[in-house]
C-alpha cells in the first residue's frame, strides 16, 4: 500500500508491504469554517463564567485587546471586529489599544498587520508591537516557579485586559490559546526564559496534551490572573485555518473548555508503541525548518518503543532555523553529554532556543532519528547526531535494516496536530 507524507507543498510517498497502524487526528471530521463569524458570536453571547464583553467595558477608560502575531494561524477578521463592536457597544467612549503578542519573536510589519485584520482595522485602530527588550514593562510579581513577571506597561496599566487566540497541542505547554496571550505574549525576554528552563521542559507533565500538573501552564496561567486577564475569545481551527469552534469568556475557564473539546479530536491511543515510526510536521508552512520539526519529532517519540527509529519528513524550505539552536548540537560530544550540561542551567540563565534542543537531544538520546529533507542540508543533519536521508524510501529501508524484519510500524501523516496518550 502507498502512503503519502506531507513535505513542503507536496508529499513523499512510500510503497510500503508490511503490516503498520495508520494514527491520525480526527480534527477533519469537524469540517468547513463558512460559519466563522457567527460561531464566534454565539461564544460570545453566552461566554463561559464571565459577563458579556460589554459588560466588562462598562465604565471602564481604557481597554487593551491583545492579538496573536505573525506566526499564529489565528483567523483575526472574524475574532476581533465582533470585540471591538462588543466593547464599544457596551462603552462607545471606551479608548481601546490593540497589543501583538510577539512573545520573544521579531515584530509584526504594517503589511502582516494588514493582512492580519484587514485594512480598515488596521488603519483605524490603535495598534503597539510588543517587544520583549524594548517596550515599556511593569514587573507584577513573582510566579510560582521564583520567576519573575514582567509584563508589557500597556497591560499593567489598563482597567480591562481582553485576548483573542487559537488552541492546538503544544509540545510542552499542553495547548496553545488562553494564557499564552501575557505569558509569553506580552511579558518580558526574562519571564519567557524564566518560564522556559531546564527543569521545566524535564519535567514530564510538560508536554503535548497536558495542563494538570504542568509547571509551564502553571506558571502561565498564574501570569493571566496576576496581569487581570479578564476574558478570551479563543477558536478551533480546521487544518485549513476555518473557524470550526470557539470558546468565549473566562481566561481559564474558557481556555480549558477548548482544550477539552480540541481533546477529543487530537487525542490518540495507539495499540502498540511502534519500532518505527514516520511522521513529518504536516508540510508547509510548519516544515519550514529543523527547528520546528521538533514538534513533529515529539509526537513520534511518543509513539515509539525505548529504542524506536524515528522517521521524520520536512522540506525545510528555511534551512535549520537558528544558530544557537544548531550550534548546540553540532559542537556536542554526544546528546546525552549536552542534557547533562543543559539540566545544570538555573532558571535565570536559560539562553533562546535551549528549550528546543533540550527537547530533540531528549528525543536524540533514546531514538535514532532519520531526517527526510533536502540534500543541502546533509552536513547540518548530520552534525545535529541525525541521519540524513534523500526520500522517505531510503529512510524506510534503512530503519528496517537497523530494527529487523519483525519490526512493528506507526504512521502518523502529521505529527503536530495529534496527542499519543500515555
Amino acid at each position: 500500500m502507498e502512503i503519502k507524507i506531507p513535505y513542503g507543498k507536496t508529499y513523499q510517498t512510500l510503497d510500503i508491504k508490511e503490516e503498520y497502524q495508520l494514527v491520525e487526528s480526527k480534527i477533519q471530521e469537524l469540517g468547513g469554517g463558512a460559519d466563522g463569524d457567527r460561531i464566534v458570536l454565539e461564544a460570545m453571547a453566552s461566554p463561559i463564567a464571565s459577563p458579556k464583553l460589554s459588560e466588562l467595558a462598562a465604565g471602564k477608560k481604557n481597554a487593551v485587546v491583545i492579538i496573536s502575531d505573525h506566526t499564529r494561524p489565528v483567523p483575526s477578521k472574524q475574532i476581533i471586529p465582533h470585540m471591538l463592536a462588543e466593547l464599544r457597544a457596551g462603552n462607545p467612549d471606551i479608548d481601546i489599544t490593540l497589543l501583538v503578542a510577539t512573545g520573544c519573536h521579531r515584530g509584526t510589519t504594517p503589511e502582516e498587520l494588514v493582512h492580519k485584520l484587514g485594512e480598515e482595522i488596521a488603519s483605524r485602530e490603535r495598534i503597539v508591537v510588543h517587544d520583549c527588550d524594548s517596550s515599556p514593562l511593569t514587573e507584577l510579581g513573582v510566579l510560582p516557579s521564583g520567576a519573575r513577571l514582567v509584563v508589557n506597561s500597556l497591560v499593567a496599566n489598563a482597567e480591562l485586559v481582553v485576548s483573542e487566540g487559537f488552541i492546538e497541542p503544544h509540545f510542552f505547554a499542553g495547548f496553545s490559546g488562553g494564557r499564552k496571550s501575557i505569558l509569553p505574549g506580552v511579558c518580558s525576554r526574562v519571564t519567557v526564559l524564566g518560564n522556559h528552563c531546564a527543569d521545566f521542559i524535564d519535567d514530564p507533565k510538560s508536554r503535548m496534551g497536558v495542563i494538570d500538573g504542568n509547571p509551564i501552564n502553571r506558571d502561565m496561567e498564574c501570569a493571566a490572573r496576576m496581569a487581570k486577564l479578564a476574558y478570551i475569545v479563543n477558536v478551533v481551527v480546521n487544518e485549513a485555518h476555518e473557524v470550526v469552534a470557539a470558546f468565549a469568556g473566562d481566561a481559564i475557564e474558557a481556555h480549558h473548555a477548548g482544550c477539552a473539546y480540541l481533546a477529543k479530536y487530537c487525542e490518540a491511543d495507539p495499540a502498540y508503541k511502534a519500532d518505527i515510526v514516520i511522521t513529518s510536521n504536516g508540510g508547509a508552512p510548519l516544515d519550514q525548518n529543523v527547528y520546528q520539526a521538533v514538534k513533529g519529532l515529539t509526537t513520534a517519540a511518543d509513539a515509539a518503543g525505548e529504542d524506536g527509529a524515528l522517521i521524520i519528513c520536512a522540506e525545510c524550505a528555511d534551512g535549520i532555523g537558528g544558530d544557537s539552536f544548531y550550534k548546540a548540537l553540532s559542537e556536542c560530544s554526544t546528546p546525552e553529554e549536552l542534557l547533562e550540561e543543559i539540566r545544570r542551567v538555573p532558571m535565570d540563565e536559560t539562553v533562546p532556543d535551549q528549550w528546543q534542543y533540550q527537547i530533540l537531544a531528549r528525543i536524540l538520546e533514546k531514538h535514532h532519528v532519520y531526517f527526510v529533507t533536502r540534500p543541502e542540508l546533509e552536513k547540518e543533519i548530520t552534525a545535529m547526531k541525525m541521519e540524513y536521508a534523500p526520500s522517505l524510501e531510503e529512510a524506510y529501508a534503512r530503519a528496517r535494516a537497523l530494527r529487523g524484519a519483525s519490526a512493528r510500524v506507526t504512521v502518523i501523516p502529521n505529527g503536530v496536530s495529534l496527542i499519543i496518550k500515555q
